[in-house]
């Protein structure tokens, strides 16, 4: 029971405010010291001496991390992770560049006049956003600060708009080149390449669900996402045209950069993140906003954010070491594999409600490098096809970051949004869309074959 006790600790001194990283070391190494002096006294007896068994249980403990520094060491081979500093990166630098600005005013004036229309231009630019910088909360904000008054100046019904920029924000959470589907290719070992590829058409799903809802809204309750009048936006509609492919090209070019050369064979993830980087740079100097300086401020935040990344990797290593040493495996396969009806359902659910729940409370990072090393030994043990259940839970994760109190995309926009905008309001506007995402994971789930997967390995 020392790994399941050692498990509710960490999550305890998580909810209360420790730092990630140092609460997994920690931790791990606290209780990877009284397992040694467990052990010690199964076989010593009291009789010995209280002092002997606990120096003696303390060197069973440092024992236990013998093989720490292979393991990091192992890390900084890793060249799946490689990409990681790239793509942060390259959605650094396209944040600098203002594309996201560019993208919502072009895209704007296309559908100004279809009701709901700057709620769809709001998905779309969420949707090239995520496909060419992935970084949620730079979407989160970037929209919040120019769709948002938009929409609030033409009386949108503000739960359905801060919803529509919330859910458009997290999309780069599921569409590649995503960092969540990164760290799960390395937890997973599968190709991060086959988790892009099989994550393109739920990703699209969610975009088509999230319009369709919009239209749909907008057609029986007019006054919730009226239509702009053709005289209040002004301009000549072509002009407008040739302006948004002027905006969308260059992000659409370096899309098919990134993703086309993986999908096509040409490049691996780890490659085409280099390739991302050099056409950010690209897009900088196209958009006359490149500087030194603003590639030096990029690069630090770049190192701030993997650094952070990577220290929570080597904590979570030393975390699942001992909880694997102490039993702890074992005793989540049993409860995992002995739980009610169809065992493979059963933990499909179960994992799917446990990771949902616990996204209310920490980031991804930390699921992806604690819960999810404990829960692949049962799914190998199952059978069940590692791409599907990786998609499963980025697909969870990405609900994750809606879901109230404590979603991060919500903070997000409550940060960057205008006072009059109530933090009951941008709750109720994001529970439809949290509803369009388990139904959208429920269709992945049941129908995977819709989306090109299979359920058994």
């Amino acid at each position: 029971m020392i790994g399941i006790i050692m498990f509710f600790t960490a999550l305890f001194m998580l909810l209360i405010g420790f730092p990630v990283a140092f609460t997994f070391a920690a931790v791990s190494v606290f209780f990877g010291m009284i397992a040694g002096i467990v052990e010690v006294m199964s076989y010593m007896e009291l009789s010995q001496g209280i002092i002997p068994i606990i120096t003696e249980g303390l060197y069973e403990g440092v024992l236990m991390f013998d093989y720490m520094p292979f393991r990091i060491f192992a890390i900084q081979q890793n060249t799946i992770l490689m990409a990681i500093p790239m793509f942060i990166f390259m959605g650094i630098v396209l944040q600098k560049t203002g594309l996201a600005e560019k993208l919502l005013e072009s895209m704007g004036f296309l559908f100004v006049e279809i009701r709901g229309g700057v709620a769809i231009s709001t998905v779309l630019v969420g949707t090239l956003l995520a496909a060419s910088t992935g970084v949620v909360g730079a979407s989160v904000v970037a929209m919040g600060v120019i769709s948002l008054p938009v929409m609030m100046k033409y009386k949108y019904n503000v739960p359905l708009a801060t919803g529509t920029i919330c859910a458009s924000g997290t999309l780069g959470q599921i569409i590649p080149p995503s960092i969540v589907l990164i760290i799960l290719g390395d937890v997973f070992q599968v190709p991060v390449g086959d988790l892009f590829a099989s994550a393109v058409w739920p990703g699209l799903a969610l975009v088509g669900a999230y319009i369709l809802f919009i239209l749909i809204v907008s057609y029986f309750k007019k006054d919730m996402a009226p239509a702009i009048p053709a005289h209040e936006h002004g301009g000549n509609k072509k002009q407008q045209i040739i302006q948004a492919l002027i905006a969308i090209i260059p992000s659409l070019t370096l899309i098919v950069l990134v993703l086309g050369s993986i999908f096509a064979g040409v490049a691996t993830p780890t490659e085409s993140s280099a390739v991302g980087c050099i056409g950010a740079v690209g897009l900088a100097l196209m958009y006359r906003t490149f500087s030194i300086q603003m590639i030096k401020e990029a690069a630090l935040e770049s190192v701030k954010i993997t650094s952070m990344v990577f220290g929570i990797l080597i904590g979570a290593t030393a975390f699942s070491m001992v909880f694997s040493y102490t039993g702890g495996e074992e005793i989540v396969h049993d409860f995992m594999t002995s739980l009610p009806g169809d065992s493979k359902w059963s933990f499909i659910l179960f994992t799917m409600l446990a990771v949902l729940v616990l996204g209310f409370f920490i980031d991804f990072i930390e699921i992806s490098y604690i819960i999810v090393p404990i829960l692949i030994p049962v799914s190998q043990a199952l059978g069940i096809d590692p791409i599907w259940f990786a998609i499963l839970i980025a697909m969870n994760l990405q609900t994750s970051f809606l879901t109230p109190p404590f979603g991060f995309a919500l903070f997000y926009l409550k940060g960057c949004a205008p006072d009059s905008v109530r933090t009951m309001e941008i709750y109720k506007g994001v529970l439809p869309f949290i509803l369009i995402q388990v139904i959208v994971l429920a269709l992945v789930a049941f129908y995977p074959e819709i989306f090109g997967m299979s359920i058994s390995n």
